[in-house]
C-alpha cells in the first residue's frame, strides 16, 4: 500500500512540473510576431504604358538596290560587304572599251554633219545670189535651201547621238545612289551582266541612320496607341541602352499568328546613341502613352483582388487592418491609389508576397 501511494504521489508531482513548469511556445500571447514589410503610402509620377515586341527595319527609301543600266563584263569591284560609302561614290566600273569606241565612231558621224551643214550653207548663200541676179531659178534656190535644213537636222541627230554614247558610257560606272554599308553583293569582277528590261543588282546599299522599328501591339492595346507617343527600345547586343523613338504610323491591317491578332506600329528612331542597330534585330519596345504627376501610390504587391475589389493591408495601431482601395494606373512596379489611403499611411507587404 505505500508503494502504492509513493507511486501515486511521484505521478501527480511529474503532471504538476509539466503544467506549470514547461509553457509550450504555441500557446505564448506574448511571444513577438512577424508583420511583414512596411512601406509609407507616397506620392509619384504614375506612367501608362504598352509593352511590345518588335523588330528593326530599313525605312522606304533606307534600302537600294544598284545595277547596272548597260550590259557588259564587271571589270572592277570597288566596295565589299560591310563597307561605308558615300552617295556618288564609284562602286564598281564595266569594260568601257565597246562604248567609248561608240562613243568616238558618233564623235565622226558629227563631224561629217557638221561639215555637210557647212557646205549646204554656202551654197544656200550662193545660190540665193546668183537668184538675186537672174544667174539661176528660184528651183534651185529651193533645193539649195532644202539640203541646208536637211543637213541642219543631221547634225542635230549626230549630236543627240553622241549624248547618248557618253551617257551609256557613263552607265559603266556604278555609283552609289545613297550613302549607306554595303548589305550584300551579288557579282564579281570578270562576270558578264545582261541588262535588260530590269537592270541586274550589283549590290544592295542600307542607311543604317534611317531605320525604324516595326513594333506588334495586341489587339487589346492597339486603341490606346496614336501617332506622336514616345517610346524607348532595347536590342539584345545592347541591353543597357534604352534607344529613343516615337510612334510614326499605325498600319490598319492586322497580323494575325497562332491565332493572335496584333497590329503593326511603327516607331521611328530618333536617338542611336551613338550605337549601330542592324535591320532584323529584335528589339523590347515600351511605348508611353501619358504621365500622372504626384499621386499616391503603393507598391503592386501590397494590392490583392478580391471579387473584383482591391484591398491592401493598412497598419492601424501596430496592426494590420484589411482595408478596400480603388486604384488607377500602374507603373512598373507601383499602383496608383485613388481612395481608401492618404499620404503617410502605412501598407505591409507580407514577406511571401
Amino acid at each position: 500500500m505505500k508503494k502504492i501511494l509513493i507511486w501515486f504521489f511521484s505521478i501527480s508531482a511529474f503532471g504538476a512540473i509539466l503544467f506549470f513548469g514547461v509553457k509550450p511556445a504555441f500557446i505564448d500571447k506574448d511571444e513577438p510576431r512577424s508583420i511583414g514589410r512596411q512601406v509609407q503610402v507616397a506620392r509619384r509620377d504614375i506612367s501608362s504604358y504598352v509593352l511590345a515586341t518588335g523588330i528593326v527595319k530599313p525605312m522606304i527609301g533606307a534600302e537600294v538596290k544598284v545595277g547596272s543600266r548597260v550590259s557588259g563584263v564587271v571589270k572592277r569591284l570597288r566596295a565589299q560587304i560591310g563597307d561605308l560609302v558615300e552617295a556618288g561614290q564609284v562602286i564598281a566600273e564595266l569594260d568601257d572599251s565597246e562604248f567609248r569606241a561608240k562613243l568616238d565612231q558618233n564623235i565622226a558621224a558629227l563631224h561629217r554633219a557638221e561639215a555637210d551643214l557647212e557646205y549646204a550653207r554656202i551654197n544656200r548663200e550662193r545660190q540665193t545670189s546668183l537668184w538675186k541676179k537672174n544667174f539661176t531659178s528660184q528651183q534651185q534656190v529651193d533645193l539649195a535651201d532644202n539640203a541646208y535644213k536637211t543637213a541642219a537636222a543631221q547634225v542635230a541627230q549626230a549630236e543627240a547621238n553622241v549624248k547618248f554614247a557618253e551617257v551609256q558610257l557613263g552607265y559603266t560606272k556604278i555609283f552609289a545612289p545613297i550613302s549607306g554599308v554595303i548589305a550584300s553583293i551579288s557579282t564579281q569582277e570578270g562576270e558578264t551582266v545582261a541588262a535588260s528590261l530590269a537592270a541586274p543588282t550589283f549590290v544592295n546599299l542600307i542607311d543604317l541612320k534611317k531605320l525604324e522599328v516595326q513594333t506588334y501591339v495586341d489587339e487589346t492595346d492597339i486603341g490606346k496607341i496614336k501617332t506622336g507617343l514616345d517610346s524607348v527600345f532595347t536590342v539584345d547586343t545592347f541591353r543597357d541602352t534604352d534607344f529613343e523613338g516615337n510612334v510614326r504610323s499605325i498600319y490598319p491591317k492586322a497580323v494575325i499568328q497562332d491565332n493572335v491578332v496584333n497590329y503593326i506600329v511603327t516607331v521611328e528612331i530618333t536617338d542611336f546613341k551613338d550605337k549601330v542597330l542592324r535591320p532584323e534585330m529584335t528589339a523590347s519596345v515600351t511605348i508611353s502613352m501619358e504621365t500622372r504627376s504626384g499621386v499616391l501610390a503603393v507598391p503592386t504587391a501590397a494590392v490583392t483582388r478580391e471579387r473584383g475589389n482591391y484591398y491592401v493591408a493598412a497598419l492601424e495601431d501596430g496592426a494590420r487592418v484589411r482595408r478596400l482601395v480603388k486604384t488607377g494606373w500602374r507603373d512598373g512596379g507601383y499602383t496608383e491609389i485613388i481612395s481608401g489611403l492618404k499620404e503617410g499611411d502605412y501598407v505591409v507587404i507580407s514577406e511571401s508576397e
